[in-house]
Parts: structure tokens; sequence; C-alpha cells
């Protein structure tokens, strides 16, 4: 039956109207008086209740107890001065707090439009949430989104910006193509062109979506508030880092979160490997990371582009070389491992014999090779070495020597890579527009963001070591020296550069730029006798000073043949000369890269040892060494008498 309106008469009569009114008036204030008692007799029933069930779960033989500690507060608090005064106030504000009720929120309105993108996007995932034996489906064909989708938030321009949503507990979570199957849904339904994050809640079966703002691309190169070792990579969302730096951005400074590299003695990730499509910004990160370590350490540059990308560097003081060429990148890298080998052999005397490390040691030298593939291919048709060959002793042990390796290579040139290359390189990067397949190539795991298909330079993912994939945007470091540069971005990396370097022929200048004059092989040094015991401390100094003569290190080959000699101290039984801590070093008599002492060296070497095997002048591989050895061409070993 409906409900019966009122008679005309009573209804419009204005003497029933006004009785009406007075009495909704009466009641309302009646209500706002009597709240406060409403309220708390309301708590007094939800205290009673819940002491009923406390009492209720509370086995039997504890009720005593419980009873007589009940009642043993009662007598303490009748007995205490205005404790039951106390105590009831105290009773009362309990009850009230207990008998207090929330306002429901109002829910939150959703439009048509957004309702439609809702149901549109809940049929989609029917497919592959829903089961048929299902008794009560999450998913299901013409089901409501409103049980499945807990949260959900739109932009002004109505688009998806965040959802929650519950999956089935037995949907295969852990799997990765089921888990990809999904995000890529997601992805094209909440719609292309932006960044979604997806955080996957295995324990509560909950996935969040979420639309990433991009990152800021307005830092330039500049000097970044770090440690001396290390380098800053990137900028990436402040959610994923827990480190901020002061950054310059036109004409503001604000806090940025970085990707930090750092290298070191105690690093796990000691070098870096930077990948990219072609224009996407691995030379710029090379650039980058130079002007960051040039003022704290020793940089080695090979270009394998040939470009002139790194010409800016030249004579810079701390830039050791700086070579496009094969030859002379042959030479560069071949006195890198030289230097490497050197550094392992002077921190170890100087460990065992109790001595703190030399300073040159302890100076970070950085190789930074560009485009090494391209050096390779041109190694391989002219028949000589590949460079690639000569970057696995600074690889391998470069972490002890305090040598760090920096490679730059496109995507397409990753399977040309030599394995101590790939393997040796734990810090990656990859920039461009990429897919998730390639970064899981580079990176060794995928990342947790959709791949933005128009990305501008600079832009990808890095990963240090085993950690987590994050998103990176280069700082701007562009070639001074390009007609493109504009006069500020020049100035900015102009100015961190450091000062100029002594020009070739001063005094101060212990290298030569310039053709080297016919070196003269010095005295040769006369021999001295066997040794058929070990020899003692000062015996050694001893042999040291008669090696090497007043004012040389015995721990270091930078003085030479005389020098390295004195490491070659006879300490075995036969009477043979033993090398002290490690293999005879190899000398290349044709590498200038390492200064007067190693080209001394060599010229001395060559008219006695013998060639390493696969370096003779019959060719790479021989192992030929019957034949006369030519100055500038076949390696030598330090021998000792």
């Amino acid at each position: 039956m409906g409900r019966r309106t009122l008679p005309r008469f009573l209804s419009e009569n204005p003497t029933v109207t006004r009785v009406r009114e007075f009495s909704r008036t009466v009641a309302d204030n009646a209500a706002d008086v009597l709240h406060p008692l409403i309220v708390v007799s309301r708590g007094l029933r939800s205290l009673a209740a819940s002491g009923r069930r406390k009492w209720a779960e509370t086995p039997k033989e504890r009720r005593g107890p419980t009873v007589v500690l009940v009642g043993s507060c009662v007598f303490i608090v009748a007995l205490v001065p205005y404790g039951p005064v106390l105590a009831t106030i105290g009773l009362m504000a309990a009850a009230a707090w207990a008998g207090r009720r929330n306002a429901p929120e109002p829910a939150a309105e959703v439009d048509e439009a957004d309702t439609g993108r809702l149901q549109a996007l809940y049929e989609a995932l029917v497919p592959y949430f829903a089961a048929p034996g299902d008794p009560a489906p999450l998913y299901a064909h013409g089901g409501s989104w409103r049980a499945a989708f807990e949260g959900h938030a739109f932009d002004d321009r109505g688009r998806l910006t965040a959802l929650r949503l519950r999956y089935p507990a037995y949907f295969t979570d852990g799997d990765a193509e089921s888990r990809t199957r999904i995000e890529q849904l997601l992805h094209l339904k909440a719609g292309r062109g932006r960044e979604y994050r997806f955080d996957w809640d295995e324990a509560g079966n909950r996935l969040t979506l979420h639309a990433l703002p991009a990152l800021d691309t307005d830092v330039f190169a500049q000097r970044f508030v770090t440690a001396p070792g290390e380098a800053v990579l990137g900028f990436t969302d402040a959610s994923d880092v827990q480190r901020t730096l002061p950054v310059t951005a036109g004409d503001e400074t604000r806090d940025a979160p970085p990707v930090v590299w750092r290298t070191g003695q105690r690093s796990t990730e000691p070098h870096l490997l930077a990948l990219g499509q072609p224009s996407s910004g691995t030379t710029t990160l090379l650039r980058s990371i130079t002007l960051q370590v040039l003022h704290h350490g020793d940089v080695v540059v090979v270009d394998g582009s040939g470009a002139g990308e790194y010409a800016f560097l030249r004579g810079r003081d701390g830039v050791l070389a700086v070579e496009s060429s094969l030859p002379g990148a042959l030479a560069t890298l071949e006195w890198a491992a030289h230097e490497t080998e050197r550094r392992l052999l002077t921190a170890n005397h100087a460990r065992q014999q109790g001595r703190p490390t030399p300073e040159d040691i302890r100076r970070p030298l950085w190789v930074i090779v560009d485009r090494p593939t391209v050096l390779s291919h041109l190694a391989r048709g002219e028949g000589r070495r590949d460079p690639q060959e000569l970057l696995q002793v600074p690889l391998r042990h470069g972490r002890v020597g305090n040598v760090t390796v920096a490679v730059g290579e496109q995507l397409d040139g990753y399977e040309q890579l030599t394995e101590p290359v790939r393997t040796h390189t734990r810090a990656r990067l990859v920039l461009g527009a990429v897919t998730p397949d390639q970064v899981c190539t580079a990176l060794g795991a995928p990342p947790h963001t959709t791949p933005a298909r128009d990305v501008p330079p600079g832009r990808g993912y890095a990963r240090l070591g085993s950690g987590p994939v994050h998103r990176v945007q280069v700082p701007h470091t562009p070639n001074p020296y390009d007609e493109e540069t504009t006069d500020a971005q020049r100035e900015a990396v102009l100015s961190l550069l450091p000062e100029t370097a002594p020009a070739p022929g001063d005094a101060e200048d212990a290298w030569s730029y310039a053709d080297p004059a016919p070196v003269t092989a010095p005295a040769p040094v006369p021999a001295f006798p066997p040794v058929s015991g070990p020899v003692s401390a000062s015996a050694y100094a001893s042999v040291s000073d008669y090696a090497q003569g007043p004012g040389l290190d015995p721990d270091s080959t930078e003085g030479g043949v005389r020098a390295a000699w004195a490491t070659a101290v006879p300490a075995a039984d036969d009477g043979g000369p033993t090398w002290a801590g490690t293999d005879p070093m190899w000398l290349s008599v044709d590498s200038t890269q390492a200064g007067p002492g190693l080209a001394w060296a060599g010229a001395e070497l060559t008219e006695a040892g013998q060639g390493r095997p696969g370096h003779g002048p019959a060719g790479p591989d021989s192992g030929d060494r019957s034949g006369p050895h030519h100055p500038g061409t076949d390696p030598k070993p330090l021998q000792a008498t």
C-alpha cells in the first residue's frame, strides 16, 4: 500500500502547520541539549559490551584472579582522596570517546564519462582475472567495477592518473609474463604517451597504477655536491632514492633526487657501461662523468667515433690523453693496462713493508672509452690487437688500483663487446626510446615503468649492480665547440674544466707531445752476483740503491728499467732471481703514452731479452721469437740478472 497523504484541510490549515514547525524545532533543540547525554549513554553501552566480550573470552581458571584484581583496584580508588570523583570523570570521558560517531565522508562523485572508462577497463580485465570454477567471481562479464576497484583518480583532462584494484588470489602474479600482460593492458586502456608505474602487492592481492610525470630536462652541467669517488649519473623520481642534491635550473635552485655512482676500492660497481640508441645521450653522459671526476683524479679518454666530441679536454690539467685514432688508442689503453699493474705492484710492496700507499696510487685514474667496437673493427681490418683486450686488466684489477673504466656503446654493438667488458661493468645505463626487452637485456632486470614512446636525449634507465631499476635523466652536457651550443651552455661546460696544463716543451712538463727524438740507451747496469739465500732488509736497500741510484723509490717502475730491476730481489734457495709480489711486467716500446720512463725502459731492452709470444715482428699470435728484435714493435719483459 502506498503512503496516504493528509487531507487537504489539514495540510492547508495554518494552525496545523505552525504546530508541526514548533514540534520540529523542539525536537531539534532537545537533541542538541541531550546530545552529550546520548553520546555518553552510547559509550557506556559500548564499554559494557566490550567488557562482556572480554569476560566471555577470559578462560575460567583466570576469572577468579581477574575479579580479585578488579576489586583491589576499586578498593584502592575508594580510599584515595577524591578517588571516586576522578574515577567517575575518567569513566565519563572514556564513554564519551567510545560513543562518538564520526560523520561519514561523502562518497566521491564520479561522472558518467569516468564511470564508462572504469567499466570498460573492468570488462577488459575479465578474461585475465576470471576463472570458470570461481563460485563468487570478482571479475565477471556484466559485473560492476565498484567491488574490484578500491581507488581511482582522474586529472582535469579526464585521464586516469591513479588506480588501485584487487585481483583474485589464484592469479599467477609471480609469473613475469602474466604481470606483463596486465601492465600492457592497463597501459593501453589508461592512455598512451605517458609512463606508468606498477606496484604489485602479492601478499594482499593488490595492484596500484600511477601515472608518472616527466622528468625535468632543465638541469645542465654544473658542480654537484658529491664526495670524491662519486659521480652523478642523472636524476630520477623522488620516491626511488633517499638523497637529494641542490641543483641550479635556469634562475632557480631546487633539490633534485640523484642517481649517484660510487667508485673506489670499496665499491661493488667499480666500472660502468652506457648503452643507447644513436643520439640518445651516451656521449653526453661520458662528458658529464669526465667533468665531475677531473677535480679528484686523472682521466684518459679514447674516442672511437672520431667525431672530436672530447677535443675540448686536450691540454687540461688532469687529462693525460685524448685519442681518437687506432694507434693512439692502442698505445693509450696499453699504458692504462701497464699503469694498473704498476699500481698493484706498488701497493702490494707498500703493504708488505708496512708503509702507506703512495699518493700517486691513491689518486684515481679514469679510463673513458666511447664506441670501442668501432676501434675493434678497424683493428681487425689492419691485423692489429683488439683494443678491448687491453681493457681486460683495468676491468679485472682496477678496483684495487683505483682505476675506473667507463664505456659507452650503441645498442646495436652490444653483442660485439667482449666478455670482460660485459661481465665487469656492473653499473649499467640504457638511454633512448627502448623496449622492455632491450632494457631487460642491457640491465638484467625489467623496468618497473612502461617506457615512453618519445623521450628527450639523455632519458633512460639506470641500475647499479643488483639494485632496482631507476628512471634517469642525464644532465645536459653539450660539446662546447659545437656550433649548435648556446653561449650559456658553452660557459657552463668550460667553467667546469680545470686549469690548462703546461704547454709541451716547458720545464715543468714531464710529457712530450711532439715526435720523440731518437732515444739513446743508457750505459748498461753492472750485474750483481747471484745470492744463494734470502736477502735481508739492509741488503735489499743496498741492492735497490745500487740498481737505481739515489732518490728513486724501489717500489716504483716510473724510473725506467733500473727502478723495476730493483723489485727482482733473489730470495729463492736456488739462487735464481724471483719477482717480489707479482709476475714480470711487460712494457711496450711503441707506447709513448706512459712517459719518458717507459720509453727509456723499452729502448734499453731492445738489445736483450725475449719477446712475448704472439707479439713479435712475425705478426700477432705467431709465437715466432727467432727473428731480430726491432725497437718500437716488440714488447719486452723486464729481466733480472
